[in-house]
């Protein structure tokens, strides 16, 4: 349910791209990360760096189309966002707070948040993200400048690469509670 409420304004943005203007399709984008921010605020959690960041994001990038430059095209402003994300989730690490760690904490206990290994899984499941992100940068830079290819190739590498970054989330923490709890049982037969 989380994934579903991190990636929604995404999600929105890119398929409201296919039927509306550039600037319904960013503001709609930034509404629907605001509504998730108050959601948090009203459930007593954080602001999410991510969140917050793409919701300026969107809503600064349609204020400069609509008040500034309404000629950008589609390709253009989808390219624009993804380097934003990209860009939050870089600044994110560079902070040496990976974005996914706020999202994590509030889905474990306070003692798991505090094993050497959470922040370590966190810090490889937002490189994991940037990647992805990444990969949908370089899918829209290829729908640019090779107008030849098939606009479902660019679809399809950036929905593989949104759909492996998920995958990759949902496992990887389950990956490293079984490493650990077997580490563990070795120590404890010791």
């Amino acid at each position: 349910m989380m994934i579903f409420l991190i990636l929604a304004p995404y999600g929105a943005f890119t398929a409201l791209m296919l039927v509306t203007s550039a600037a319904v399709s960013l503001f709609t984008a930034a509404a629907i990360c605001l509504m998730a921010i108050a959601h948090d605020i009203l459930h007593g959690r954080s602001i999410k760096m991510l969140g917050a960041g793409s919701a300026l994001l969107f809503a600064a990038l349609g204020c400069y189309i609509t008040l500034a430059d309404a000629g950008w095209s589609s390709s253009v402003v989808k390219l624009t966002v993804d380097c934003g994300v990209f860009a939050i989730s870089l600044a994110s690490l560079a902070m040496r707070q990976p974005f996914t760690l706020q999202y994590a904490r509030q889905v474990v206990d306070a003692e798991t948040a505090r094993l050497p290994g959470f922040l370590k899984a966190n810090y490889i499941i937002t490189w994991a993200w940037t990647a992805a992100f990444m990969l949908m940068l370089i899918a829209n830079i290829l729908m640019i400048y090779v107008p030849g290819l098939p606009l479902w190739s660019g679809i399809a590498i950036a929905f593989a690469a949104r759909n492996t970054a998920v995958y990759f989330t949902k496992w990887y923490p389950e990956y490293q509670r079984a490493k650990f709890a077997s580490s563990t049982v070795s120590a404890s037969a010791l």
